[in-house]
């Protein structure tokens, strides 16, 4: 069973493993999240990218937002066996020739421009790592947010996922289920929780609820929980390392 990351070596260790893992079972459209406020992108990216670059070589290409992002990157990793160029930019246009690309951070501002890239790319493997793509003041509720929602960003597998939150953290690394670890008195974490679907709202509310004993509305604080799993105690200094965690991707 995957275990909650102790550090962000760990993650990107466990992103690329359950990035493989997706791949070898024939999904084509990933994305990988890492779901911290202020997490500099391109470290992470440079120790993501060997997973597709020793298969792929030249018929790589990674893709930043915009032509400054890929230009910063290009200097400071040198020459590289693949391709590195912006969202859009004419140069990285997809070829018939290209075997396997990663979008590097890409936002709901290229939400458009990403789709029709997938749609060129075809059954080709696309890997979208640190995506920011729903972003409901740009792409909107209505009719076409809908639709967008339903056409593309809803067929994208989450292979990995973690999100530390206060008291509790919702991870996923496939093929594991969702999950979700909450924080003990004594500083670890423990398993409450795993569902085939990401658990979001109510249904998270509920989880929590019962793992703490917190009466549900129209329930009972004795109610079974229907949907936790066995608790698996995590190390009782995992609170420590996963703060140490959130300041080493804010640095």
């Amino acid at each position: 069973m995957a275990q909650l990351p102790n550090d962000l070596d760990e993650a990107i260790a466990q992103a690329k493993q359950a990035t493989q893992a997706a791949l070898d079972d024939g999904y084509r459209l990933l994305q990988v999240e890492i779901v911290i406020p202020e997490l500099k992108v391109q470290p992470i990216a440079e120790q993501f990218i060997p997973l597709l670059a020793d298969s792929y070589g030249e018929r790589l290409k990674v893709y930043f937002p915009d032509a400054g992002a890929a230009a910063l990157a290009r200097r400071d990793w040198g020459e590289t066996p693949y391709v590195v160029r912006a969202i859009g930019e004419k140069k990285g246009q997809i070829q018939p020739e290209d075997e396997a690309f990663l979008f590097v951070e890409p936002s709901s501002v290229e939400v458009n421009d990403v789709e029709k890239m997938c749609e060129q790319a075809g059954d080709r493997p696309v890997i979208l790592l640190l995506p920011q793509l729903e972003n409901v003041a740009t792409i909107g509720i209505g009719l076409a947010g809908r639709q967008l929602r339903e056409r593309f960003l809803n067929n994208i597998e989450s292979c990995y996922y973690v999100k530390p939150k206060e008291g509790y953290a919702i991870f996923r690394c496939y093929p594991s289920p969702w999950q979700v670890w909450l924080e003990t008195a004594q500083g670890g974490y423990e398993l409450i929780s795993e569902t085939p679907q990401k658990p979001l709202g109510d249904e998270l509310d509920r989880i929590l609820a019962r793992a703490m004993g917190t009466p549900e509305e129209g329930t009972t604080a004795e109610a079974p929980a229907q949907t936790a799993a066995p608790s698996t105690p995590k190390q009782a200094g995992l609170m420590t390392n996963l703060k140490r965690f959130l300041r080493a991707l804010s640095q």
